[in-house]
């Protein structure tokens, strides 16, 4: 496994907590990795080995970077455009985890699903 189990039960209950009886919508994917939530097919967020990671789209990003402790995901040393990550030493930021997720629900909840 390429991630902390803690990671991923972390997501989890934030996950249910921002979903409520949408997490039927939910599935998820080994990417990255890691383990990705896809939500109607889109990715949405995850988790692996350094932390959490949300796709809030290139429109969110900078809004996003403004909670404490958002950083731009890069995994290659580049950026990747829309992709935030926390990392380990942030996740007890537990604003920062629901603003990011909000941006990410806001952002995938505009697409059209899979």
């Amino acid at each position: 496994m390429g991630y902390d189990p803690g990671f991923e039960t972390l997501l989890h209950e934030d996950l249910a907590d921002a979903l409520g009886p949408r997490t039927e919508e939910l599935s998820d994917r080994k990417m990255f990795g890691g383990l990705c939530f896809m939500l109607n097919g889109n990715m949405l967020c995850g988790c692996h080995k350094r932390g959490l990671m949300y796709r809030v789209g290139k429109g969110n990003a900078a809004a996003a970077l403004t909670l404490e402790g958002a950083q731009p995901m890069a995994f290659t040393g580049r950026p990747m455009g829309g992709m935030i990550e926390l990392y380990e030493d942030d996740l007890d930021r537990d604003a920062t985890r629901a603003g990011l997720l909000r941006h990410a629900l806001d952002f995938v909840d505009a697409l059209p699903p899979k």
